[in-house]
């Protein structure tokens, strides 16, 4: 499977929780999220309600708990069951949520000016930060 395409309803779910975050970058909650869509809907949504569809337990939800999700999440409502709409839906998202980040943003808008070489040689040290702070979380390193 790949990591958007041919996804459960669960999995795609998670991704958001996964990915969309609060400004200070901590994880809504199931709670924050129901109560959300409770107050959007006027229907029942309840923390283990959202908990069942995260895990998969529950898998059929009304129209109106998608469209609420989606609005919360700020997604389209195909993204839950569209394969070809997940998959940029999910890079957006994850764009999106980088860009949230001060430090990020702050690095993508210096980068905005900077010659092809240039944009090169940051990828570069992008990456190579990215595989010595991935060797340091590595077990027994």
């Amino acid at each position: 499977m790949s990591e958007t395409g041919d996804q459960s309803l669960a999995a795609r779910i998670e991704r958001l929780f996964r990915t969309v975050r609060r400004p200070d970058r901590t994880p809504y909650s199931n709670e924050e999220v129901a109560k959300a869509c409770r107050e959007s809907t006027g229907e029942t949504f309840s923390a283990t309600y959202l908990w069942q569809l995260r895990t998969g337990r529950r898998d059929n939800p009304t129209k109106r708990h998608l469209e609420a999700l989606a609005a919360f999440f700020e997604v389209p409502v195909a993204y839950f069951f569209d394969d070809a709409r997940s998959a940029p839906v999910a890079e957006e998202i994850a764009l999106l949520s980088a860009m949230r980040d001060a430090g990020v943003r702050d690095v993508a808008l210096r980068a905005v000016t900077l010659s092809p070489d240039g944009l090169g040689t940051v990828r570069d040290l992008i990456d190579a930060i990215a595989r010595r702070e991935a060797e340091r979380r590595r077990p027994g390193s």
